[in-house]
């Protein structure tokens, strides 16, 4: 979800960079990995400039706002076999993030925002061999805190940030939507409570059944059953979602966020190559049916990598539309791409009442390198007359493993 704002546009330019670690760090390992206890540790520390200050609000400057943000993710993860029948695994992990410097243009954070909160805490049971029908680890069941993620676009995580800024009720007090700030990095995933059970691994028929519940009061701390079915083989992949709202805390939420308790929502997405190599196809299409109004939702994407060519270019193209009152539910991007960093990150477009058209090219001239140009074009649907907030956008970015745990990922973003 992204914050609607009604203002004029001028061009703006995002300078971007990102630097990331990753690293586990065996505590304990038996019999090959059979039992095993990490130390798991990530940071990550972003550096923010941009040319346009999308608050109104004449006393910040109007040309330029500077801010950063930090996280780092520390914690536990094991497993082991060492019961009568399958294996259990589990993990806790713990969050910090804050915010500096002038805050982010859009509005989110005020860049005096920190906090340390629990991430992850779950545990869960995979049937190991039990059940030949349903294949190796044919059940797995969890519970607790934890990224819940499915392959639909309604249902990714629970990332959305915002900080002491964000408040779209002036009638609640100050900082009430408050997470700790680094909305940009947008690291803490996890929702609150989760029951998942996963049936048939991840060939042939498989599916999910899933209960969830946020704790984001900008999400409304909704409550939401989900049912996944996919048939995969080597042709590739066709399933569907279904998605029930059960509850919805309407002190924190208006609008369609505030029905989501009796909210249905249907999906049918694929992917395949179609048999054509290096090539990449997907597409998803989902109605959401809510007291008496349905709203839909759709992407469609090709994508083809020339692996013969000099550098090996991946080409993409992907057109997303969303009617005007379409719940985005818990995004996190379309198959992890996210829809433009300053068009929907900080100057408008939103997932509803849009349709964007994405051209994605890709350099990689060593394993360790990647040349990135992203170009959109967000057309608004409907009410133009009351503030079109569409417009173009191109970022240009750079993904380099500078070590074998260390991502260092400048960008710049015309808008």
């Amino acid at each position: 979800m992204r914050a609607a704002r009604s203002i004029p546009f001028a061009s703006a330019i995002l300078i971007y960079s990102l630097c990331q670690q990753a690293q586990a760090y065996k505590l304990y390992d038996e019999d090959d990995g059979a039992t095993f206890l990490n130390a798991d540790l990530m940071g990550a520390v972003g550096f923010f400039t941009l040319n346009r200050n999308y608050l109104g609000d004449p006393d910040r400057n109007p040309s330029r706002m500077n801010w950063q943000e930090g996280i780092i993710k520390y914690g536990f993860s094991g497993a082991t076999d060492k019961i009568p029948a399958g294996s259990v695994y589990g993990g806790f992990s713990l969050l910090s993030t804050g915010s500096f410097g002038d805050g982010d243009p859009g509005g989110v954070t005020a860049g005096n925002e920190h906090a340390t909160t629990v991430e992850e805490a779950y545990i869960g049971w995979r049937s190991g061999e039990m059940f030949p029908a349903l294949g190796q680890d044919g059940v797995d069941l969890s519970i607790g805190r934890q990224l819940a993620a499915t392959d639909s676009f309604m249902v990714v995580e629970d990332g959305f940030s915002p900080g002491n800024a964000f408040n779209p009720d002036p009638n609640l007090p100050y900082g009430s939507f408050d997470r700790g700030g680094a909305y940009t990095l947008g690291m803490r995933l996890a929702f609150a409570n989760t029951v998942v059970l996963r049936l048939g691994g991840d060939e042939g028929l498989h599916g999910d059944l899933m209960w969830i519940k946020s704790n984001n009061r900008i999400e409304g701390e909704a409550e939401f059953a989900v049912t996944n079915i996919d048939y995969t083989t080597d042709f590739g992949t066709i399933g569907t979602t279904y998605i029930q709202g059960l509850d919805v805390n309407k002190k924190w939420v208006q609008g369609v966020t505030a029905e989501r308790d009796s909210l249905k929502a249907y999906s049918i997405r694929g992917e395949s190559r179609l048999g054509i190599e290096n090539a990449d196809f997907a597409f998803e299409v989902a109605l959401q049916n809510n007291k008496g109004r349905t709203e839909n939702g759709m992407y469609f994407d090709v994508g083809y990598t020339f692996a013969d060519a000099f550098w090996k270019p991946l080409l993409s193209f992907r057109q997303s539309r969303f009617s005007k009152d379409w719940d985005p539910i818990f995004p996190g991007g379309y198959r992890k791409r996210f829809p433009g960093e300053v068009g929907a990150g900080y100057a408008g477009p939103t997932t509803n009442n849009y349709k964007t058209n994405d051209v994605f090219l890709s350099l990689h001239p060593t394993d360790d390198l990647s040349l990135n140009a992203q170009y959109f074009v967000f057309t608004q649907l409907s009410d133009r007359d009351k503030g079109d907030m569409g417009g173009k956008e191109l970022d240009l970015s750079v993904d380099w493993m500078a070590t074998e745990n260390i991502v260092v990922s400048p960008l710049i973003g015309f808008f």
